[in-house]
This record gives C-alpha cells, structure tokens and sequence, in this order.
C-alpha cells in the first residue's frame, strides 16, 4: 500500500467520523495563523480528535493524518507524507496531524511545515506533549487547548430534550458515578469496565512505559490510594508511608506522573506567604469521577467527597483556561473551605460544597468557616453549593456577619461561577463585626 492509499483510507474514516453523533463541547480553537501552531492536549479517550476535526471542519478544508498508523511512523522521508495529502485534499492551507507524538522527531517536521506556511493543528496524548517539551521544540510558537471528559454541561446535551429543573438536579450523582468520558455516553453502554480498563491502559501507556518504572507496585498503590482518597490532604511524607514507596522523592515523581497523564490534579492551601504555601498540604482530586466510581474502594461512602470532586473539576478547567487561580483554606483552629478562587490579586469567591445541609452542625460548621475565611481573606462572595437549597441569607457566628449565596450543585455546574476581581481601593472587610 502507497502512502497516498494510507491517506484515501483515512480521508474515508475521517468522513465516517464526521457523520457519526457528535456532543458539541464547551472549548474552541483559538483562531490560527501561520506563525502559530495549535495544540490540542488531554487524556486519553477524551475526544481530542473528534473535537478537532469537528472544529476545523466548520472552517473549510483541511488535510488530516493520523499517525496512529505504525506504516507512516516507518517512512524516513516525510515529504512523501505531504505529497500524498497534497494530492488526496488538493494541496490544503490547513493540515490536523492526529497523535503526531508518534513520529519520530516528530517537532522537527512540525517546526518545517509552519515555516513553509502551513495552518497546523496537532493532537496528542499529553505525556508526549507536555507544555516543557512544547516550549522547548515550538519555541513558543503554539496556543494550546486541553480537551478533557464532559463536563456536566456536555453530560447535558446527550439527552434527546430539554431538561426540566428536577431532571437536571437528579442527573447530578449518575453523572458523578458515570463520568464524562464521551464513549460509554454517547454509544451507551456501561461504563465501569471501560473507564477501570482505561485507568490502567494509561498508567501503564503514559507512565510505566514511557518512565520505564520498576516499581509497577509502587505507582499502582499510590494511583489506587489517590482513587480511594479523593478531595482529601496529602503530604507526600504520608504517601511514601501508606503506600510503600522507598522515598518522599519517589512519592512526589509519581504524583507528577499521575498528574502529567491527566489522572489527578492537586489544589494547594492558601497563604498569603509562598513559603507557607509550598510546604503546606495539598489536596488530591481525580479528573473524572468515573474513575472513582469505577475503581475506588467505598465508594458509597464517598458522595460528599464525589459532589466536592466534580466542582473542583469545574474550577480547574478555568484553572488550565487562565482565567483563576483554586486554592482551598484552612484555618489555625482546622476550619476549612472548600476552595478559595483567586483572579489576578484578587481573591473573587469562596466556595463550600455540601451533599447534605439538612443536619444544623453540619450547615453551622460550614458557615462558621466561610465566614472566618471571608474575614481573613476581604472577599465577600460566598457560596454554598448543595443538591437543592436556593436561596441568599445573611448569617452570623460570634459577631461576625456575612451574606452567604445557596446555590444547586446542578445550576453551578451547568455554569461554574468563580465571581468578579473585586475593585481596588476597597477600604472595608466584607465581613462586618457588629460593635
């Protein structure tokens, strides 16, 4: 087979895919030149490539390749490449290269091609194409886009109408257990087998193979520990010890690692001091919940730490956006909230997430802690997230006052809310301590 048969065979599943249900997604790809390359990053499995085609396909014409295919990986010359696409979609401005991190020196062809002109769009699994590697082989010349499983907005979209209020709030937990990996959802079949085969497809693919770790036992302890402790303080002294890892050293290089393959991600606690904040705890949640549904022990007992788990994926997104920064607080006495959401020099939200406010210790322990957060940190934007309660009242713990929000979990997470920097100049805290 020629390479120009390689590339009819694919022009034809590209066209297969293109007709095939598509779930439209909260991103976009920025506007492309031909000085800047667009990478798309993300999990496996998470719909990087139907998001791009779907993209570009909404713009005109577009070459593609995937160099998934090993034939195309074995070419030493690479023009033979281009000469094919040229031929089969008529010499294309714009070109998709699909899991380019599968050819060698794969940069210093993507490099060649935006030097001659072309639009480049390029996907790949985001051990390969981490943003030091990128910087180091674009040399700055890229805009990325991380493509990551639905969010409960998309989650949205699959049904076949519109949702009512109740339908939305009910849909809640099942999203949480399911997750939002597109193909279980958008085929329909369960997803529990798929998403524990995926788990450890990419522990093994993305981390073991590519870091050559010995210790297969180490890693998959600590992945399996993270799973079952989500939404929970780790220090990686404590790791090292529950799960039998030699050093601190090793604990902390496989955190990176999970975090790097999109499995995790961490939140730091907040300090006004770097120092404090760098040797302070930090938070650990999984990029999809179904993860934990699929492999984590306990996980009937793991619905306050699940609902927690999906708000935090909705801040993090705007995290990797750039558009804030989540920390979580804590206090001298233990008092904690949830996240604190910081844009700029100005901290805009405090959150606190609460699967039951029905117990009164519960909700005063909640508001106790918004209330010394909002005082310490000068934000007045607090918010409680719960299953149902909707409303806004003014509460009060040991003469300190505060104007707390109640929203449903659903409604913020069809439209994560992290508030507006707040003026400078402001000369009052926001919590007001009566004389």
């Amino acid at each position: 087979m020629t390479v120009r048969d390689i590339i009819l065979v694919q022009q034809r599943e590209l066209r297969l895919a293109l007709g095939e249900r598509y779930i439209g997604r909260d991103m976009r790809l920025p506007p492309g030149d031909t000085s800047i390359i667009r990478v798309i990053i993300g999990p496996r499995r998470a719909g990087k490539s139907f998001f791009a085609i779907h993209e570009l396909a909404g713009s005109g014409t577009f070459g593609y390749v995937n160099f998934d295919d090993e034939r195309l990986c074995r070419l030493s010359d690479y023009d033979e490449i281009i000469a094919a696409v040229d031929s089969v979609y008529e010499k294309p401005e714009t070109l998709l290269l699909d899991e380019v991190q599968n050819l060698p020196q794969w940069e210093l062809f993507v490099n060649r091609l935006a030097r001659q002109g072309y639009r480049l769009t390029i996907t790949g699994s985001n051990s390969h194409l981490l943003s030091n590697e990128l910087a180091t082989h674009l040399t700055g010349r890229y805009l990325q886009t991380a493509i990551l499983p639905f969010s409960f907005a998309e989650y949205l979209r699959l049904a076949p109408h519109e949702l009512t209020t109740q339908e939305k709030a009910a849909a809640v937990f099942p999203y949480a257990t399911a997750g939002g990996y597109p193909e279980p959802l958008v085929k329909q079949f369960a997803s529990r087998d798929y998403l524990a085969t995926l788990f450890d497809a990419i522990v093994y693919k993305d981390i073991v193979k590519r870091y050559r770790i010995r210790s297969v036992k180490g890693i998959e302890d600590l992945a399996q520990y993270l799973l079952s402790n989500i939404a929970s303080e780790y220090s990686y002294q404590s790791l090292s010890r529950v799960t039998q890892n030699k050093s601190t050293m090793t604990a902390q290089k496989f955190v990176r690692y999970l975090e790097e393959a999109f499995l995790f991600f961490s939140v730091p606690r907040f300090s006004f001091k770097v120092r404090e904040q760098a040797a302070s705890n930090k938070k650990i949640y999984c990029t999809d919940t179904g993860f934990v549904a699929a492999r984590a022990f306990a996980v009937s007992e793991n619905r306050g730490k699940l609902l927690e788990n999906l708000v935090a994926i909705g801040l993090w997104k705007r995290q990797l956006a750039g558009d804030a920064s989540v920390y979580y607080w804590k206090s001298p006495q233990q008092e904690e909230v949830d996240f604190v959401v910081k844009q700029g020099n100005a901290i805009t939200a405090l959150i606190q997430v609460c699967a039951d406010l029905q117990d009164e210790k519960t909700r005063s322990r909640e508001i106790r802690a918004l209330l010394k957060a909002s005082r310490d940190l000068s934000c007045d934007n607090l918010i409680i997230l719960s299953m149902q309660e909707e409303k806004t009242e003014t509460s009060e713990w040991f003469g300190m006052t505060g104007t707390i929000r109640y929203v449903p979990l659903w409604k913020w997470l069809e439209e994560p809310a992290i508030g507006e920097p707040q003026r400078a100049g402001r000369a009052r805290s926001p919590v007001q301590k009566k004389r």
